[in-house]
């Protein structure tokens, strides 16, 4: 079983538009709800895969119940959310048909209390003992302690569970000081933490602040990863015109399925290439076409070099 957190779950909205202009009103001519946030993009993926994987995160308030019961009517996926008392927060993607072009607004999420993230963090534990490995994914919501994803690592750790760390910004910062086993950030969440626009030095760099491997994701350049083990750098056999929204939730479901069955690095890897590609060729954002994900997965290409022993 996986296990996928999400501390500021969402019910992400997806609004289509024929064209969007500042300014003007719009005719919404297509709306689609599904449970979000970054953890549960990635818990999507692993269920349509056909892995059994548990949620978990906050929930509060009438939009976070109409979350739950998105995810109980998802085959694959167990419900372990934790209540709080504010309300989860929506996030709605404008998706202009003209340009393919998707604009994001993402509100805060609720203010969770010391007593919810310690009855938080109680969950968790328990959660952990049957899992095979576990994504820490997104951002805080207001009052979770900036270390958070540092304190759940540990946690994992100590259960012996493989962890995946991807956030950004003071949390990622304070979280790959605790070791996780891979970190997953973007081109500019990598440039943030190590202070360089050079993606090789920023993952290298990345490393040695204490993530085990990393894998930075760099949109159409594809993904680049330091491990003990080598050095690769996989790309899609072509540029890639659709919606990006969730590809790299669908990169992270990859590397997580691959981390939890110890595949070599290139397999992981184009594992994770094929369904970010997949993810932006599909109809609706952030699902992926199982047809094209198929087709991909053995054209990636995968560059690179084992390391000494």
């Amino acid at each position: 079983m996986f296990l996928t957190v999400t501390l500021n779950t969402a019910l992400d909205l997806t609004y289509r538009v024929p064209a969007l202009k500042p300014h003007s009103s719009h005719r919404i001519t297509e709306v689609t709800e599904r449970p979000g946030g970054k953890g549960v993009n990635v818990a999507r993926v692993l269920a349509a895969l056909g892995h059994e994987v548990t949620v978990t995160g906050f929930t509060g308030g009438a939009t976070g119940r109409t979350v739950q019961d998105l995810l109980t009517a998802t085959p694959g996926l167990v419900d372990a959310l934790v209540p709080v008392a504010g309300p989860t927060r929506r996030t709605i993607a404008l998706v202009d048909d003209r340009t393919g072009d998707t604009t994001q607004l993402n509100e805060p999420g609720p203010t969770v209390t010391p007593a919810e993230w310690s009855a938080f963090q109680e969950a968790y534990e328990e959660l952990l003992a049957p899992a095979s490995a576990v994504a820490l994914c997104g951002s805080l919501p207001p009052g979770v302690p900036v270390g958070a994803y540092a304190g759940l690592i540990r946690l994992a750790k100590a259960a012996g569970v493989p962890v995946l760390l991807d956030t950004g910004g003071e949390p990622l910062r304070r979280g790959i000081a605790a070791r996780p086993d891979l970190v997953k950030p973007n081109a500019d969440e990598l440039a943030e933490l190590t202070g360089s626009h050079d993606p090789l030095r920023g993952v290298q760099d990345a490393r040695r602040r204490g993530a085990r491997s990393v894998v930075a994701s760099l949109g159409t350049q594809g993904l680049l990863a330091v491990t003990p083990e080598g050095r690769w750098h996989a790309t899609p056999p072509a540029r890639l015109h659709g919606n990006p929204t969730g590809a790299g939730d669908s990169a992270v479901a990859g590397l997580l399925s691959g981390l939890a069955e110890q595949l070599p690095w290139p397999d992981r890897l184009s594992r994770a290439v094929a369904l970010s590609a997949a993810t932006v060729l599909a109809p609706v954002a952030g699902e992926f076409d199982r047809g094209a994900y198929e087709e991909l997965v053995g054209r990636v290409a995968v560059t690179g070099e084992v390391s000494a022993a």
